[in-house]
């Protein structure tokens, strides 16, 4: 299970994931689907994202399928982005079609 910010043209979005890597192929194509085709993850420890958002963390995880999945967990930017500092974020993967 891989945790994560990432960064679009309208603001960061923090996402669950089964899939391996933010640059996994399917990963890419379900964040086309939902119109993200160009973006910057960094990923995040779960155990943080899980201590910070609690019960919803746990809602979302429990509607995760364990494999080819990926689910949005808070998309208010302004919460995501000040929820955690840059260390605990790990280094940027870019990803741009």
């Amino acid at each position: 299970m891989k945790a994560g910010i990432i960064f679009t043209g309208t603001g960061p979005i923090l996402v669950l994931t089964s899939y391996d890597s933010f640059t996994d192929p399917k990963f890419v194509e379900k964040m086309s689907t939902k119109g993200i085709k160009k973006f910057i993850s960094r990923e995040l420890p779960t155990e943080k994202v899980k201590e910070k958002y609690g019960l919803q963390y746990s809602i979302i995880l429990g509607d995760l399928k364990q494999t080819d999945d990926l689910r949005v967990l808070d998309y208010n930017g302004h919460n995501v982005f000040y929820n955690f500092s840059f260390k605990e974020m790990g280094e940027p993967i870019y990803y741009e079609p």
